[in-house]
């Protein structure tokens, strides 16, 4: 494509397996901010099938607007030609460019009937009148739509240039009492881009900041600082420039919006840092490591719910409880949010603390049960399902208790899939229960299967997973296979189930004797 875009949006990602995932969601913010929500959906498409031919190393995805269509390159650099494939859905054009050491894949999708509309929308005088309140609504839901705090500068510049001006940077600082630093820059010239950025390093922002909104000059142009102020904070600095003068009424609607972009900013701050609390807090609620077990061998599918999060009411454990002998658990706590961790937290480490102590599993969960109760009114209903692991010369001696969770089921070396497991009492119930345990051997070859109801319930119209033993068949086709290949045989049983995203936690442990 020759003609120069009129916006761009880029982003840095790591390869793995939250990438696909990443850069669709990151495609999705840049089609809101830039009010293309028609093709969002192709979009995060073909994002998503350009991001899974990525080599093994970080990639830059980039989204470009030319008024009339879109186009996504992911860009990588030392990476040899390889055979690129077609984005699986319908695009105008798509093909893979090499710029010095950088590959270039892309694909390009029209907007249509977006060349007038576009057009006019950048091109209409700067009188007042009511497309100017159009303006300033479309702004505020543009800035309202991301909470992503490093998509606020480009977003708050792309607003503004053309229609207020030439070109826009946004200056952020630290906790507003750091330097200014210039975090976006953009112009509607984007080969001037690296000559202002220069010009720019000569400015007093500092200043200017102090005064309220302030006219300066940098080289031929008159540049209008207004400071991002929210909640009594200094944020940072949005400076527009123009080779004219700024009129009146285009210095009000600059101070509109830089009031907007900083409420938005300070609200993407907020927010991130709550999720990286949160994260943390979830992080610390996972194993800290999975051991080797004598004669083990052991898969794990964890995938929590929601977009935020890493870990959700569903937990998993395998830990060494003896000399000889290795825990396992899988389990999950009614509700979410912070009360739903502090079980999770209480649980696992209670499991943990009573398993080195020399517990067994029945007293263990007896026990257990009674600390949640002692929770009161903060206390929430679990399902836990607790073994004992023993490896003996034919295989794994294993003793479980499960405490309302979905059955564990045994796989045969020969295909043959029964459950293991008696049905007893949830958690955080009754104070004066007994549990017992199942004891169960697992010949070489042979697979235990423990999943939570993220599983069993998975829900295709009135249609359940498990419904007419849907499990036990899934496990059934699994014979012969590793523990981890099992584990992602039914989380792709599950995902395949229906075509809409799960709406609940989903844990799956494998154990397999060797």
């Amino acid at each position: 494509m020759t003609a120069s875009p009129r916006a761009v949006l880029a982003a840095t990602f790591a390869p793995g397996e939250t990438a696909v995932p990443a850069a669709m969601r990151f495609t999705r913010e840049v089609m809101t901010a830039w009010a293309v929500g028609g093709v969002s959906h192709l979009a995060e498409q073909v994002a998503g099938d350009l991001t899974e031919q990525v080599v093994d190393e970080p990639f830059e995805v980039v989204w470009k607007h030319f008024g009339d269509a879109v186009q996504v390159e992911l860009v990588q650099r030392n990476i040899p030609q390889g055979d690129p494939k077609a984005p699986s859905v319908a695009v105008e054009e798509w093909g893979i460019t090499f710029a010095g050491d950088s590959r270039v894949h892309w694909a390009r999708l029209t907007l249509p009937g977006a060349a007038g509309n576009v057009a006019s929308e950048w091109l209409a005088d700067t009188s007042r009148g009511p497309h100017w309140l159009g303006f300033l609504a479309d702004a505020s839901d543009l800035l309202a739509g991301t909470l992503n705090p490093d998509m606020v500068p480009a977003i708050i510049a792309q607003i503004v240039v053309p229609r207020l001006c030439g070109w826009c940077a946004v200056y952020t600082s630290d906790g507003g009492s750091g330097p200014l630093r210039l975090v976006y820059l953009w112009h509607a010239d984007e080969a001037r881009i690296d000559g202002l950025r220069q010009e720019l390093t000569e400015m007093d922002l500092h200043a200017a900041g102090e005064q309220g909104t302030a006219a300066l000059t940098a080289g031929d142009h008159q540049v209008l600082a207004v400071p991002l102020t929210a909640r009594g904070r200094a944020l940072g600095m949005m400076c527009l420039g123009r080779a004219d003068r700024f009129p009146d009424e285009v210095i009000q609607f600059a101070e509109d919006i830089g009031r907007r972009a900083a409420l938005a900013m300070d609200n993407a701050r907020l927010y991130a840092q709550q999720a990286a609390a949160n994260r943390a807090l979830q992080r610390s609620l996972l194993p800290p490591n999975e051991p080797e077990v004598p004669g083990l061998d052991y898969g794990v599918v964890y995938e929590p719910a929601g977009e935020a999060n890493e870990v959700g009411g569903d937990f998993y454990d395998l830990f060494k409880a003896g000399d000889d002998s290795w825990r396992f658990a899988i389990g999950d706590v009614c509700g979410t949010g912070p009360e739903a961790a502090a079980v999770t937290g209480l649980a696992r480490h209670t499991l943990r603390l009573l398993a080195r102590e020399g517990y067994g599993v029945a007293a263990v969960l007896g026990r257990l049960n009674q600390a949640i109760l002692e929770e009161g009114e903060r206390a929430r209903f679990l399902t836990l399902l607790h073994g004992d692991i023993t490896p003996v010369e034919t295989g794994l001696e294993v003793r479980m208790v499960s405490a309302g969770h979905p059955e564990a089921l045994l796989l045969r070396a020969d295909g043959e899939v029964l459950p293991v497991t008696s049905p007893q009492s949830l958690l955080g119930v009754f104070p004066e229960v007994v549990f017992e345990a199942d004891t169960v051997h697992l010949d070489h070859g042979d697979v235990l299967l423990a999943v939570t109801d993220g599983v069993t319930e998975r829900r295709n119209g009135d249609r359940l997973l498990d419904d007419e033993g849907g499990l036990a068949k899934l496990l059934g086709e699994c014979a012969g296979l590793s523990a981890r290949a099992v584990a992602e045989r039914i989380r792709r049983g599950v995902a395949d189930f229906a075509a809409e995203p799960s709406a609940d936690d989903m844990a799956i442990v494998v154990l397999r004797a060797r």
